[in-house]
């Protein structure tokens, strides 16, 4: 599911308003009209299921048009993502866009000593 820190509304979930959410959060944001169809219920289901996220305000929604109709973007609230953990002081992972990771390398053993020193 990618580092998110998990809140305590997640806990009251349906098994849909789950499934929703990770879908938005997997996607980094994904229009109204494919969030109903990739959850595979009805329209007015998925736009039930946004509407609670949004109250629970665990994820934002802004009217956009999408292939010429009026939709909404679906994104996760931005206060779900943990970015600390990617951070040693100032210093991002040096993992963090990379396909292969050398855990000899200098800019990894740099971010490992100032993880030490936080």
């Amino acid at each position: 599911m990618g580092v998110f820190a998990v809140s305590v509304a997640e806990e009251d979930l349906t098994e849909e308003e789950l499934a929703g959410l990770e879908l938005v959060r997997e996607t980094g944001g994904i229009h109204q009209s494919d969030f109903w169809k990739e959850l595979d219920v009805s329209s007015r289901k998925g736009s039930r299921i946004v509407e609670s996220l949004v109250e629970k305000e665990l994820v934002d929604r802004e009217e956009t048009v999408y292939n010429g109709h009026n939709t909404y973007f679906i994104q996760p609230v931005a206060a779900d993502l943990e970015f600390a953990l990617l951070m040693a002081g100032d210093m991002l992972s040096p993992f963090i866009g990379e396909e292969e990771a050398d855990p000899q390398s200098d800019a990894f053993t740099q971010w490992i000593m100032n993880l030490a020193y936080q």
